[in-house]
């Protein structure tokens, strides 16, 4: 009985997931392959180059200095470059390279260039390579994956390739807030896209991501009275002995797993340790992978600020920019059985996945615009000091990156219905 129940169970799991017809191997371009190969050597200093250099989000000199390594690059291959001042205070400005084609379709290509490290991280831990992986702050979120576009639309522009109306690559500096400082240039350049292509990091051993969770950062904030902490106490209104309270009873959501999720990540509060402290804050960051479970937790949020237990403080609550999921849907999975095809092409699999970081290719199946995700070097490590980036998955993704340039721009998808 045991036996047959799981038996059972596993084969009803079976039926409840997508199931993809394998698509026929791509014929191998061999002159791009052997582009894609001889780039590595190069492909990698760039990389060091760009590592070695601090950009975590807000650091304005970081990414001005790896913006002009980028757009002077591009600017060789025939790109157009226009800095596009950010949408937020205290930001680089973002770089978008265009260049015209002779062909059909319009592709975007999107890659970030900031990261989550403090300044002065790449003093303590430079780029480094053993024999399977590189390390480094940003290593593969997502410079590889920047450095892997520039380099495919170097191989584009040495063989040749025109076969498509517009390719426009957008560098931009604030997508791990959510791209606070990009949300209105992104949407304009989606109404004059036919597809998105996105440079975030495959997912290991060699995964196309299809799926993505959408996230958002809320903030409580506490704000109390002060006191003296020895002399009289009892004047003050302790802010973090609230927080403390909002927190636990906010604390009603899962910490993990493929649905929503909610995660207390920061905390802050007092000044000095002989006064009660006036105010505190935290940090709740959400992941959903239905765009309304937003609302939901936003409601148990207000509803809490509004019931403090210290009397005469008050809490509030307010939301950064955020990117809805990105669903499972037909357009995404039909540039995923291309990108399987170019990749048996070269006798090797790439697989489908999802996962809990978001990005902007949200945006784009929101417009309508059919978005693949994923396509830099297979990695792992992220957002933490174990950071690394697969190297055996560097020549294989530039190829596959090309090639689907190649496809799309001859023949692009439709819209999303």
């Amino acid at each position: 009985m045991p036996f047959r129940f799981i038996a059972f169970a596993g084969a009803a799991a079976l039926l409840a997931l997508p199931a993809f017809a394998a698509s026929p191997p791509a014929p191998r371009d061999a002159k791009v392959w052997a582009a894609a190969e001889a780039a590595k050597p190069d492909q990698l200093k760039l990389l060091e180059q760009v590592v070695n250099i601090d950009s975590g989000t807000g650091d304005i000199e970081g990414g001005r200095k790896i913006a002009a390594i980028l757009s002077a690059r591009l600017k060789a291959l025939g790109f157009s470059i226009e800095s596009v001042k950010a949408e937020a205070d205290g930001l680089p400005d973002n770089t978008v390279a265009t260049l015209s084609g002779t062909g059909k379709g319009r592709i975007l290509l999107i890659g970030h260039i900031d990261t989550v490290f403090e300044p002065g991280t790449v003093a303590k831990r430079p780029f480094r390579m053993d024999a399977e992986k590189a390390y480094g702050p940003g290593v593969s979120d997502e410079k590889g994956g920047v450095i892997e576009g520039v380099y495919a639309l170097q191989i584009l522009h040495d063989l040749g390739f025109k076969d498509f109306k517009q390719i426009v690559f957008l560098i931009e500096t604030s997508e791990e807030r959510g791209s606070s400082g990009t949300h209105a240039l992104i949407g304009k350049l989606l109404a004059d896209a036919d597809v998105e292509l996105n440079l975030e990091p495959g997912d290991t051993p060699d995964v196309l991501t299809v799926w993505r969770k959408g996230g958002r950062t809320f903030h409580i904030d506490v704000q109390g009275r002060a006191a003296h902490a020895g002399i009289a106490p009892q004047d003050g209104r302790n802010a973090i002995t609230e927080l403390i309270h909002q927190i636990q009873a906010d604390d009603v959501f899962p910490k993990s797993g493929d649905g929503l999720t909610a995660n207390v990540t920061v905390i802050e509060g007092g000044t000095r340790g002989n006064i009660i402290p006036d105010h505190a804050s935290a940090l709740i960051n959400v992941r959903v992978r239905d765009k309304a479970d937003y609302a939901r937790v936003q409601a148990v949020l207000e509803k809490n600020a509004k019931a403090p237990i210290v009397p005469d403080t008050k809490v509030t609550v307010s939301g950064e920019p955020s990117y809805g999921p990105l669903a499972n849907n037909p357009g995404t999975d039909a540039l995923a059985a291309k990108a399987e095809a170019i990749y048996a092409g070269i006798g090797k699999t790439v697989t489908r996945g999802g996962n809990g970081g978001s990005s902007e290719s949200a945006m784009a199946f929101e417009s309508g615009i059919p978005a693949l995700d994923g396509l830099g070097p297979a990695a792992g490590g992220f957002h933490a000091p174990s950071e690394y980036l697969l190297l055996g998955t560097v020549t294989p993704r530039l190829y596959l990156l090309t090639e689907l340039i190649k496809d799309l721009g001859r023949q692009p998808p439709p819209r999303l219905k």
